[in-house]
C-alpha cells in the first residue's frame, strides 16, 4: 500500500475529517498558544537576569557619612583619587549634591537642597573584575582613608529581584513541560478514539494485507498534520502578542525592563516549538496505535 503525505489523499479519507478532527487542530492551537507564552516568559526572564548580572557585576557605591562638610569633601576626593589608581577599577564617579537631593526628594521634598542639611558623600565605582577579592581591596582602600566608610554592592541590593527572575524562569520551564505532557495525553486519547471509531475499516485493511505499521502511519500523519497546523496558528498568535507586549515595554524607558526583550535566537526557539510538538505528537500517536493494534486487533 502506498500512503501520500497529501492531507486530501485517499488514505487520509479513511480517518475522521469531521468536526472532531477540526477540534484537534483547535486544541493544539490553544496548547501551543499557552506554551509559546510560557516559553517567552522563561526566555525573557532568563535574558533579563543575564542583563541584570552584566549591569550590576562589579558595581559598588561607597558612602561617607561625615557631618563636617570640609572633612567629608577632603576624604571623598582622596578616596576617589585612590580608587582611580587601582588597576581593577575602570570608572569612578563622585555623586554630586543635586543628584543626591533628587534621590531623597520623595522623602524630604525641596529640603534636600538646603546647603545646611548634612548629606553623605557617595562614590560610584565600576570594577572590571567583580570578584570578592576586588571588592575587598576597594573596601580596604576606602576604610584606610575613612574608617567608617560603607561599601555597598549593587548586586546585593537587587538579589531579591534576581531570585524572582530565576524562579519565574524555572516556573516557565515547568509550564512548557506540563503543556508538552498534556499535548501527549491529548494525542493518546485522539489516537485511541480514532481506533475505536475506525475499527471496522482497520479490520478491512488488515484483510487486504495492510500491516500494523501501515495503519499506524495513517493515524500519525493525520495527527501530525493537525498538530502542526494548529500549532502554527497558536504559535503565530502568541508570538504576535509577545511582540506587541515587547514594544510596549520598550516605550516605558526602563533600563531593567529593557533586558526582558527577546533576542533573535529566542524568537527562533519559539518558532521551533510547533515543529517539536508535531514530532512529539507523531511519535506518541505511532506508539499508541501500534500498542493498541498489537494488543487488541
Amino acid at each position: 500500500m502506498k500512503f501520500s503525505l497529501n492531507p486530501a489523499a485517499p488514505d487520509r479519507r479513511l480517518l475522521d475529517r469531521s468536526r472532531r478532527a477540526r477540534a484537534m487542530s483547535w486544541i493544539m492551537a490553544i496548547m501551543l498558544f499557552l506554551t509559546v507564552l510560557a516559553g517567552a516568559l522563561g526566555l525573557g526572564m532568563f535574558a533579563a537576569r543575564g542583563s541584570l548580572d552584566r549591569q550590576l557585576s562589579g558595581r559598588l557605591t561607597v558612602q561617607i557619612v561625615e557631618p563636617d562638610a570640609a572633612a567629608r569633601d577632603r576624604d571623598t576626593q582622596a578616596m576617589a583619587d585612590a580608587f582611580r589608581k587601582m588597576p581593577s577599577v575602570k570608572r569612578v564617579e563622585v555623586v554630586d549634591r543635586e543628584r543626591l537631593a533628587e534621590l531623597v526628594r520623595p522623602w524630604l521634598g525641596d529640603a534636600g537642597l538646603d546647603p545646611d542639611l548634612p548629606m553623605p558623600a557617595m562614590i560610584d565605582v565600576d570594577l572590571s573584575d567583580g570578584s570578592d577579592a576586588a571588592v575587598s581591596r576597594v573596601a580596604q582602600a576606602a576604610k584606610a582613608i575613612y574608617a567608617d566608610a560603607r561599601v555597598d554592592r549593587h548586586a546585593q541590593w537587587l538579589s531579591p529581584v534576581r531570585s524572582f527572575m530565576t524562579t519565574m524562569s524555572w516556573l516557565a520551564a515547568g509550564l512548557v513541560l506540563l503543556m508538552a505532557t498534556a499535548t501527549a495525553a491529548v494525542v493518546l486519547l485522539v489516537a485511541r478514539s480514532g481506533l475505536d471509531t475506525h475499527r471496522d475499516t482497520i479490520e478491512v485493511l488488515h484483510m487486504l494485507g495492510a500491516t500494523d505499521i501501515q495503519v499506524a502511519r495513517l493515524f500519525q500523519r493525520r495527527i501530525a498534520f493537525d498538530t502542526l497546523l494548529g500549532g502554527l496558528l497558536g504559535a503565530g498568535a502568541a508570538m504576535g502578542l509577545v511582540a506587541f507586549l515587547q514594544s510596549r515595554l520598550g516605550l516605558l524607558g526602563s533600563e531593567m525592563l529593557s533586558g526582558v526583550a527577546l533576542q533573535q535566537r529566542d524568537w527562533f526557539l519559539l518558532l521551533m516549538l510547533p515543529i517539536l510538538f508535531a514530532l512529539m505528537a507523531t511519535f506518541a500517536a505511532r506508539v499508541a496505535v501500534l500498542r493498541a493494534l498489537g494488543r487488541v486487533l
